[in-house]
């Protein structure tokens, strides 16, 4: 390839370079990336993108991080603004918010730009790691950049930093810091600043009040828009803030905005975290239909993934009618594959069949522990022929059962009495 004068693929390397990794050969694979330049090679981005993933997958994060300065900006490299924003959050996810802030400091050198997303999670590294400074100057870089225009949607990134000026107990910066936001990064009117009194937080007291009176003041300073509601009443419910969830919530609606389906579906899996299934199926039969919001497909699972978790397999069945019932709402695998497995675990096994049935139907194929759960679920049962089904069915998918399996098949054929037919039937596999 090095003596041919024909383009070599990206494509090519990429696929090399994952072959070394998977073999042990992780120097191998790097070696291959810095001899790119030896190769007629245009473009060397999902070669770029692997060789990172693979190095930091190994934890070589240092390594990784060189790599990345050495060859973000050669011309080869495109869609840098992808891996950046990828290689961030990595970074931050294995708590060197260090190494990201530095790679965040070069994005101006490759002509690239952080996106309110970057921002976000940058944030969110540098202040899980403590490290307060950074995470005040990078928010002061977003009043001149993605916050000149004060969206509502950069409450989110605010509020990460004051949460945690709090939680150190620096309530009186975290005031001083929600000022200028309202000022500067949010472009409040005067009129919608809330005047806060945090005497009562002060000195590390009450310090979820302080967080309470943040959120409340973010909300209510910003322009009202439908994203800015949106946003923090999703971002609410994913930590579990019920409460504070359900305040954006209504004032959403005194606003005169519609909450869609993305904020009940945020709402229906938090209550099903923490065990409030009940409450999760009141979203769909009763708050739904006030707000004339239509249940999706992902609202529908994550009801049902409760109603399993909870041991009320047999309930969440209902729910497959009614999807099928509403318009454009048609069960997609994951309903299935929760429906199955859940029913499973309850000892439903012959309406686990049932479920499977329709999966097949629609074209959807159960996974390997699936197939296997079910049919030992029917041998239980006493049920071997339609095990044999099964059985048919998942090696024809080119799926082999495990060796589990095979002895609940034979276990249950030669239970009390062997039928030879269907013994016969086994060993042929």
């Amino acid at each position: 390839m090095k003596e041919d004068s024909c383009e070599c693929q990206d494509s090519v390397f990429s696929g090399a370079i994952k072959t070394y990794a998977e073999a042990g050969m992780l120097n191998e694979a790097i070696s291959l990336f810095r001899n790119l330049h030896q190769f007629n090679c245009v473009n060397w981005t999902a070669s770029f993108n692997t060789i990172l993933q693979i190095m930091v997958n190994e934890s070589k994060l240092e390594s990784a991080h060189r790599l990345f300065l050495e060859n973000f900006s050669r011309w080869e490299v495109k869609s840098r603004t992808h891996s950046i924003s990828w290689l961030i959050d990595v970074l931050c996810q294995k708590k060197r918010s260090d190494l990201a802030l530095e790679i965040f400091q070069e994005m101006n050198n490759c002509y690239c730009y952080p996106t309110r997303d970057t921002y976000r999670v940058l944030m969110k590294g540098l202040c899980e790691d403590g490290r307060i400074n950074e995470a005040i100057h990078l928010l002061y870089s977003m009043f001149w950049r993605i916050s000149r225009k004060g969206s509502g949607e950069d409450v989110l990134i605010y509020r990460i930093l004051l949460d945690t000026l709090c939680a150190y107990g620096h309530v009186e910066e975290a005031a001083d810091i929600l000022n200028k936001v309202l000022r500067k990064g949010l472009k409040s009117p005067k009129r919608k600043r809330m005047q806060l009194d945090f005497n009562r937080c002060r000195n590390g007291r009450d310090i979820e009040s302080a967080k309470s009176l943040i959120s409340e003041s973010l909300i209510k300073g910003v322009i009202p828009s439908y994203d800015s509601y949106n946003s923090m009443a999703v971002e609410l419910y994913s930590e579990g803030n019920l409460n504070g969830a359900d305040k954006v919530l209504q004032e959403m609606h005194d606003q005169g905005f519609r909450p869609m389906a993305l904020i009940y579906e945020a709402k229906v899996i938090a209550l099903c975290r923490k065990g409030l299934i009940d409450e999760a199926e009141k979203v769909i039969s009763k708050e739904m239909v006030e707000a004339n919001c239509v249940p999706t497909v992902g609202i529908y699972n994550s009801v049902i993934k409760g109603l399993c978790s909870d041991k009320r397999s047999t309930e969440a069945l209902g729910y497959l009618k009614k999807m099928s019932r509403q318009l454009g709402c048609v069960p997609n695998k994951e309903t299935y594959s929760i429906l199955v497995d859940g029913l499973c675990e309850d000892g439903s096994y012959i309406e686990a069949s049932q479920v499977m049935e329709k999966m097949l139907v629609n074209s959807y194929w159960p996974n390997t522990d699936t197939f296997g759960t079910v049919i030992k679920g029917l041998c239980l049962m006493r049920r071997p022929y339609e095990a044999i089904i099964w059985l048919e069915e998942m090696v024809s998918q080119e799926k082999m059962p495990e060796l589990s399996v095979w002895i609940s098949l034979v276990g249950s054929v030669v239970y009390d009495t062997i039928d030879v037919e269907v013994l016969s039937e086994i060993i042929k596999w």
